[in-house]
């Protein structure tokens, strides 16, 4: 099947009508209604598009939905390994120990690493939702492709619904962006 765009089927079903006029046959007459009210639901649709702010959705909401759970991998990934690391190092220190006190100390550790087994099966899971969410995205596209969209035609603002205190909260900065500890240390290095 051919993609077309909007514009594309509105030019061959304007073109139709201008053919079948009204004042012709009954048949005619149906098929310019039956084309008039398509014409009417491809602009609804259109517009029903633009006012969803699709472009917000696959080039603003999703990338960072799908970077934020990438982040969220990463950060359980790292977690984990520190926590395991330390659960070793524990259980070398208790190596020279008495046997009951390293007994309880080496079953303590291997309820820690069966716990931490979590991080696998969850990034399993959030990686399936990112994969989700990129073939939302693209759908996305291919909808905006498909009806067009006039990315330069003003967008109502949107209003933020978010508390004040909400508002404050953006959670870790993504690797890259905002202001790093060094950044932070060189400027209260000023003060001295």
């Amino acid at each position: 099947m051919s993609n077309y765009s909007r514009d594309q089927v509105m030019k061959v079903i304007h073109s139709v009508m201008d053919k079948a006029t009204p004042q012709q046959s009954q048949a005619l007459q149906n098929i310019y209604t039956e084309l008039s009210t398509l014409a009417q639901t491809i602009d609804a649709m259109h517009a029903d598009i633009l006012a969803t702010r699709s472009h917000d959705v696959s080039g603003k909401h999703i990338p960072t939905a799908t970077d934020e759970l990438d982040a969220v991998i990463g950060a359980t990934e790292t977690a984990s390994a520190s926590i395991m690391d330390s659960c070793e190092a524990i259980q070398s220190f208790v190596d020279a120990a008495d046997e009951n006190l390293k007994n309880n100390v080496v079953g303590e550790t291997m309820k820690i690493f069966e716990a931490c087994s979590f991080q696998d099966i969850t990034g399993q899971r959030i990686s399936k939702v990112v994969n989700t969410l990129r073939d939302i995205e693209g759908t996305v596209d291919k909808l905006l492709n498909l009806f067009g969209s006039d990315e330069s035609a003003p967008l109502p603002e949107m209003e933020d619904m978010r508390s004040e205190d909400e508002k404050l909260l953006n959670g870790p900065q993504m690797d890259g962006q905002g202001v790093s500890q060094d950044d932070i240390d060189k400027f209260l290095a000023e003060f001295d």
